[in-house]
């Protein structure tokens, strides 16, 4: 005897729909199979489903002449006819149904992998989207394929997912790992074991990252205190992190500001330095695209996504209004960043502390939340956060507008510094995320330095590694080619796998070249207005004040990090010897 469920619909739900139920239930019962009907029609759904009944049954008919929504149903094998054929045929049909889900089951287990043979799926994100995403990933897949396992790694990138995991990827997965530095939605992985960790430790040890998450599958039952606990850390440990919640926020707000930034060079490129006051002319309308348009819009993205990645949907709301209200009051980026972390975390205790019948619940994140915390964020910015916010960024303004060259050379110096110190983490970021939020207030000159010091060390070691042979490894050597890709390009995570390999000599080297090329940069007056780009943003007109000079501090600052190298490196035949 087989267990089958089906689905009968019809557009009226009524004459098909029911007699096609009852033709499968009758005909099913005489041929030996327990047979349950859901009805759907114009009234909706009779006799609805459990998913117990689902998860039991071999094989899922749809008897429908509708669409009827398969999700409820992954995984089961579907055979699909129209009511006709299901009221004509039905011996026809049910024998039909079973033969498709033993061949379906057959193919599963010619496909089902050698005993210990695991399928891991998983998603890496950084706040940029850029080199850690895709490092993480291949650093994850290479791990898994040397333990003997199967793994899939969907890429959440600033190019949009790539290699994006399907239903049917999910399902089968025996466990999933999520290695990102900005928020990452695992709703969809409800009910599979899952581990968490950032993209720095997949690419330290992917393997160790791997075993961890087939460690996290279900073993022995754990009683109930044991899961109450786990599931309190759990908690906890969600609503932790305000790095990563303020680097989502980033990863959302840095395409907005790079297509800003472009047009408004745009503008001056065709309009001049005044492009803004000519109205009507093509420089004009650049310009309102841009800095009317792009550039008044990525602090409150800034503040919506910082409330999003601390409590998902129902904080976009009070953090895109607190944004637009902190640009409203004059708190510009960092009154962004306040009213974001406001919004979101008060969204999460009023969804926390709100309690409704459960036929009302669906109107907590559509109506309620939204409402209670956008009322309450807005009156703070406006009577409490926004003045004294936004004194703290007039006087930083006026501070750096006011710098003379010792001071702007010292700011250079550890500006620089700092973007090669962890190449790409959370001190990296800082300071990026410093330079970008001085670009809404019209001070560019950090984001030039900035850049040119992110640039430096893959660059200057992709030139020691083709200068200085005899002091690197033959695949340090072939990696420089990529190195000098990345460098050029922005991407300072090139210089991870010199460092990951000799940090104590590398390391310093690297931000020795890096804290040059950013003080030079400060001290020769160059200005940068997109944050992104590498030399690609070199060419179009205006984008960088002092073009000749900026070009050159990268290069100075290339040759530093690599004379640096040629010293704190000895030759490797002699520290064999």
């Amino acid at each position: 005897m087989s267990r089958i469920v089906a689905v009968t619909a019809c557009p009226t739900g009524v004459a098909h729909t029911i007699m096609a139920a009852e033709a499968l239930k009758k005909v099913g019962a005489s041929m030996g199979h327990e047979v349950e009907v859901e009805t759907q029609g114009a009234e909706g759904a009779k006799y609805v489903l459990s998913q117990e009944s689902i998860n039991a049954a071999s094989v899922v008919i749809f008897a429908a002449d509708i669409h009827v929504d398969p999700t409820r149903f992954q995984g089961k094998p579907l055979y699909a006819v129209t009511t006709s054929e299901a009221i004509r045929k039905t011996g026809e049909v049910i024998n039909a149904a079973l033969a498709e889900a033993e061949e379906m089951a057959a193919a599963r287990a010619e496909a089902a992998p050698s005993a210990g043979r695991k399928f891991i799926v998983g998603v890496t994100s950084c706040p940029t989207g850029i080199a850690h995403t895709f490092m993480a990933a291949e650093a994850l897949r290479k791990a898994g394929e040397g333990l003997g396992h199967e793994i899939k790694i969907e890429t959440q990138g600033s190019v949009g997912a790539k290699n994006v995991l399907t239903d049917e990827d999910i399902a089968r997965a025996d466990a999933v790992v999520i290695a990102a530095d900005a928020f990452v939605d695992t709703n969809r992985f409800a009910g599979k074991p899952l581990y968490e960790t950032t993209t720095k430790a997949a690419l330290h040890d992917g393997a160790q990252v791997v075993r961890s998450a087939l460690s996290a599958a279900p073993g022995a039952k754990k009683d109930l205190a044991e899961r109450v606990s786990e599931l309190k850390k759990e908690r906890s440990a969600s609503r932790t992190g305000p790095y990563r919640h303020l680097m989502t926020g980033v990863s959302y707000m840095l395409p907005v500001v790079v297509a800003g930034g472009l047009l408004i060079a745009l503008a001056f490129a065709f309009g001049g330095i005044y492009a803004g006051d000519k109205t009507g002319t093509f420089g004009w309308a650049l310009m309102q695209i841009g800095g009317g348009g792009a550039f008044s819009l990525f602090v409150p993205v800034l503040g919506a996504f910082i409330a999003y990645s601390i409590a998902q949907r129902p904080g976009i709301t009070p953090g895109l209004v607190g944004g637009a209200l902190a640009t409203t009051v004059g708190s510009g980026f960092l009154g962004g960043i306040v009213a974001g972390f406001i919004a979101g975390y008060l969204t999460q205790f009023l969804n926390d502390r709100i309690k409704l019948p459960q036929n009302l619940e669906g109107l907590k994140p559509v109506l309620i939340l939204p409402f209670l915390s956008t009322l309450i964020v807005g009156l703070l910015m406006i009577y409490v956060i926004g003045p004294p916010v936004k004194i703290v960024l007039t006087a930083l303004s006026e501070w750096l507008k006011s710098m003379q060259s010792t001071s702007a050379v010292l700011l250079g110096l550890l500006l620089g510094a700092m973007m090669a110190f962890d190449m790409g983490g959370p001190v990296n970021k800082a300071a990026y995320t410093f330079g970008v939020g001085l670009l809404s207030s019209n001070i560019y000159a950090p984001m030039a330095a900035i850049m040119a010091a992110g640039m430096t060390p893959p660059l200057g070691l992709a030139l020691a590694a083709t200068l200085f042979k005899n002091r690197f490894t033959e695949d340090e050597r072939e990696a420089s080619k990529a190195a000098f890709v990345l460098g050029i390009s922005f991407i300072t995570e090139g210089a991870i796998p010199y460092a990951a390999r000799d940090p104590l000599r590398v390391i310093p080297c690297i931000m020795l070249g890096s804290a040059v090329t950013g003080a030079l940069s400060m001290a020769f007056q160059c200005t940068l207005m997109v944050p992104h780009g590498g030399i690609f943003v070199l060419p179009i007109p205006n984008a960088v004040g002092g073009l000749a000079a900026y070009a050159a501090t990268i290069v100075i600052g290339s040759i530093v990090t690599a004379g640096a190298l040629f010293a704190a490196k000895r030759p490797l035949k002699t520290e064999a010897e």
